[in-house]
């Protein structure tokens, strides 16, 4: 579809500009003022981020492990907010609309989409903070918004509902779907980061007997326990046999992998248990060892996966009841004006004790 003009059904000040988290290589990155954007397709909504977050994929771009986002590219990929201007072929939505931005763009209508992965849309996937604008900024456009955008329901703290633009949909379906976990399992998660924490909440949904968590951070483990790990181990020379004494020598029916570096997925191959299953989870920007010399007769499967956001309504009904509370993982909240400083917080997590980072805009505009 070619780029049009005016095509939109609510007025905004074209000229207007906003601020926004903005992407300068490897280590650098500015709270700089940008144009705010415009409609440009007739599929695209133009959204005003209330809620946002920093997710550990952000992390890996600032440490340049993605070379797909270049200079100048505003960051961040997760927001709740409200619909501030829609594109005449948006069916869904309109202007004021609370909605949930997912942090995959869908078109719902070419191959992959129909085949619900949506991670690997033709004309989206994986593009906010990437190849296009993110959500990191005050206003954000959202291509394909019929495809790309949730309700927000009543009565849902928006802290809980930013959790289901990215952490929730991608630790329950890249760990716990993956790892094809059951009732009776015993699972491994190594990194009690957001997205371990987040694999921990949704695993319980098939009544594993034990969930064992892995992690450098002590801290990290305490808040494991709380959210119902059974067994907490910290990451050293002493972790693979802890876990194997954990599981009585057999090792675990599904490891699931949630930080992205060659050791936490070495960890993985090492207590797997014969005819487990292996989940890849973390952003990977360096090779991994995969010890086939130990493996090749375990009859175990190892899975990866770019998130597809195809659980994203059923999670919404879990959190909209009250069953599911993801709000609990925030463990600093900011201005959005402060985006700086939640990086500064987020990326010394294990000093500043942080999970998940939030930042909300001021008073409505």
């Amino acid at each position: 579809m070619s780029p049009v003009t005016d095509i939109s059904k609510n007025t905004s000040v074209a000229s207007a500009t906003m601020k926004a988290l903005v992407f300068h290589g490897a280590g650098k990155q500015g709270w700089e003022t940008r144009p705010r954007p415009r409609i440009q397709e007739m599929t695209d909504a133009v959204v005003r981020v209330t809620t946002t977050t920093i997710c550990g994929t952000d992390l890996h771009i600032l440490k340049g492990d993605l070379p797909s986002v270049t200079d100048g590219r505003i960051l961040g990929h997760e927001a709740v907010g409200v619909v501030d201007a829609v594109g005449s072929a948006v069916s869904k939505f309109r202007a004021g609309d609370r909605v949930i931005v997912s942090c995959v763009s869908a078109c719902l209508s070419c191959d992959f989409c129909k085949k619900a992965m949506y991670s690997h849309c033709r004309n989206g996937g994986w593009i906010l903070g990437n190849r296009v604008d993110g959500t990191q900024a005050e206003y954000v456009r959202i291509p394909h918004a019929d495809g790309s955008l949730y309700p927000v329901p009543s009565g849902v703290a928006e802290e809980s509902l930013v959790m289901l633009s990215d952490i929730l949909p991608t630790a329950f379906e890249c760990g716990v779907l993956n790892g094809q976990i059951k009732p009776g399992d015993t699972v491994a998660i190594v990194g009690a980061g957001p997205i371990g924490i987040a694999a921990l909440l949704t695993a319980r949904f098939f009544s594993p007997a034990k969930i064992l968590v892995v992690d450098i951070d002590p801290k990290r483990l305490e808040v494991a326990k709380t959210f119902g790990a059974d067994v907490a181990i910290q990451d050293s020379e002493d972790t693979v046999r802890s876990a194997m004494e954990a599981t009585g020598g057999e090792g675990v029916d599904v490891a699931i992998e949630a930080v992205g570096v060659p050791g936490s997925f070495e960890t993985c191959e090492a207590i797997v248990a014969a005819g487990g299953h292996i989940a890849n989870i973390g952003v990977h920007g360096r090779p991994v060892p995969l010890h086939l010399e130990r493996l090749w007769d375990r009859n175990i499967s190892i899975t990866t996966r770019l998130v597809d956001t195809s659980s994203t309504a059923m999670l919404l009904k879990v959190v909209g009841s009250g069953k599911l509370k993801p709000a609990q993982l925030v463990t600093h909240r900011f201005a959005l004006g402060d985006m700086l400083k939640a990086y500064e917080t987020f990326g010394n997590a294990a000093r500043e004790g942080a999970l998940k980072v939030v930042l909300a805009s001021g008073a409505a505009r």
